[in-house]
Formats: structure tokens, C-alpha cells, sequence
């Protein structure tokens, strides 16, 4: 294994390379030694916005000429980033916040790197969605992260029933002007005993986390009208509350119901939801399981 005076010559040595580079998620601090030195040596920095990755430069004094890569230039900016590598030049890719390429510009560049045989040298930090695993609370020996949900409804409720029975956390990010809409979204769907975690501005001034069931986090959005700032959402896995109410219970528990209150079927599905502490919508699609 290389010590860290050889890792530092190798890396010192001119020659084609693409950094792809952590920057922090929020605090300035939370960034490498190796990432502002790296930052400081390469001819170019690519970035998804000049202007807040300025902000990050001039913190540490970097003075390294900088170029916009984003997700509107990625096609041309590319293949123009090769031409520079593969003439000798060494650049850095670096996101606003976070690594590069994990829900954010870069696999292009990282891809297109590869096929011309330029070394492509990860050098790795700060993850908004690992820290806010880390300090969830939920199981971490499992996990799995799928970026951004969609935007539309009737495909974010299809996403959600496709992750019903997953056995482990899953990790989104959304957008803060939709978290209230999809933790509706979330309760309808898996069912208000959820377990899920909304981690909020992580490592900024405003860091929060929410932790509880579906349904008592979601009052909690709704209590505050609007939700600002940078959201990551996980969702406690399928067995971790016990929230899947066996499909025959429902059945069982329903005819008792309407048997006891003199009730027709939709009435008595509502109570047996809240008893359950289920939503209604999910006691009916369970219900159906169990008469299938």
C-alpha cells in the first residue's frame, strides 16, 4: 500500500487525469485536505455552477481557472473536457455540493473519460444522503439510495408501491415544495406506521431531522404551512415497524365491525384503518389481497 508522500507524488505527476471531487453539503469544513490540494494543482475545475462553487474557492484561497459542466452543456462540454485531458491537462469535476454524478452531472464526462483511457481518480467526501443515513436512526446494514422522486404523482405512487415490501431503508431526495404532498403520498401508500426519517439542511445552521411514523411526521410538515431547505427522505424498511397488517386480520377484523355496528363495508373500513393505523386506502388494498 502507498503512503501518503508516494500517493502524493503520483498524483503530482503531469499527465491526463479526471478528478472527480467531494465537495461539502453544506458546512465549508467539511471537505478534505487532499480536495483542497487537488483543487489547488489541476489546470481546470468543471463545475455545475461556477458561481456557487466560487464561494467554496475563495474560502480556501484556490485561485485555479474554473468552467461550467452542468446538466444543459453535459453533450459538448464533455467531449471538449477530453480534448483538454487528452492534450496533458488535469481536471477536476465537482458538483455544487456532494459527489459528483450521484444525482448530479458527471457519469457523461466519468463515461466518456473512460472509453479514451484517461485515469479517472475518485477522490471522495462528504454525501448528503450517507449522513443523513448515519443519523436516521434506521438500519444501515441494508440500504438503498434512488435519487430524486418523481415529480408527478401517479409516478411517485408508483415508485412508492414498487418499495412496499423492500427489506431495507430506502433513501430519496425531494424537493422541499413537495415533501408535504409526497409524505402524503408515503402514508397512503405504505401506510401511516411507516417508519420514516426527513433529514433537513444537513451539516448547515438549520440542520433538522424528523423522526417518527408516517403519519405523525406528516403533521408535522402540515403544522408548518411551508418547508424550506435541502431534503432527504428515508424509509424505514417493510418489516422494521411491523407495518404490513396481514391482508386476512383486515378481512376478519372488517366483518366484525360491520357486524357490531350495524355498518356498511366503507364505513367500517375507515374505523378498521384507524384502529390498524393504516390509511383507509391501504386497508382497501389489502383487503382485496386477502379476497383474491
Amino acid at each position: 500500500m502507498a503512503t501518503n508522500g508516494q500517493a502524493e507524488r503520483r498524483e503530482s505527476q503531469r499527465g491526463p487525469r479526471l478528478y472527480v471531487v467531494a465537495t461539502p453539503i453544506g458546512n465549508l469544513e467539511d471537505i478534505t485536505f487532499r480536495a483542497v490540494r487537488i483543487l489547488k494543482e489541476v489546470d481546470l475545475i468543471a463545475c455545475e455552477d461556477t458561481r456557487q462553487t466560487r464561494k467554496l474557492l475563495d474560502y480556501y484561497e484556490i485561485t485555479t481557472r474554473t468552467i461550467s459542466y452542468h446538466e444543459h452543456n453535459e453533450m459538448t462540454r464533455a467531449a471538449e473536457l477530453i480534448v483538454n485531458l487528452e492534450q496533458g491537462g488535469q481536471v477536476a469535476l465537482v458538483s455544487d455540493a456532494g459527489m459528483p454524478s450521484i444525482s448530479d452531472p458527471g457519469h457523461r464526462l466519468v463515461a466518456l473519460a473512460i472509453r479514451h483511457h484517461v485515469p479517472v481518480v475518485p477522490v471522495p467526501g462528504a454525501s448528503a444522503f450517507v449522513a443523513a443515513l448515519v443519523a436516521s436512526g434506521l438500519p444501515t446494514d441494508s440500504f438503498k439510495f434512488n435519487g430524486f422522486l418523481p415529480a408527478k404523482s401517479g409516478e411517485r405512487r408508483d415508485e412508492l408501491e414498487r418499495i412496499r415490501e423492500v427489506p431495507r431503508t430506502v433513501i430519496y431526495y425531494e424537493a422541499p415544495h413537495r415533501i408535504i404532498e409526497t409524505m402524503g403520498d408515503v402514508v397512503a401508500i405504505l401506510g401511516a406506521s411507516r417508519h420514516v426519517v426527513i433529514a433537513r439542511e444537513v451539516t448547515k445552521l438549520h440542520e433538522e431531522f424528523l423522526r417518527g411514523r408516517g403519519d405523525e411526521v406528516l403533521e408535522q410538515l402540515r403544522e408548518r404551512g411551508e418547508v424550506k431547505g435541502e431534503i432527504t427522505l428515508l424509509i424505514g424498511r417493510a418489516t422494521e415497524a411491523g407495518d404490513r397488517v396481514p391482508p386476512a386480520r383486515i378481512r376478519e377484523r372488517l366483518a366484525e365491525v360491520m357486524d357490531e355496528r350495524k355498518i356498511d363495508e366503507k364505513a367500517a373500513l375507515k374505523v378498521v384503518a384507524k384502529e390498524m393505523g393504516v390509511s383507509r386506502s391501504e386497508a382497501y388494498r389489502e383487503l382485496q389481497r386477502a379476497r383474491r
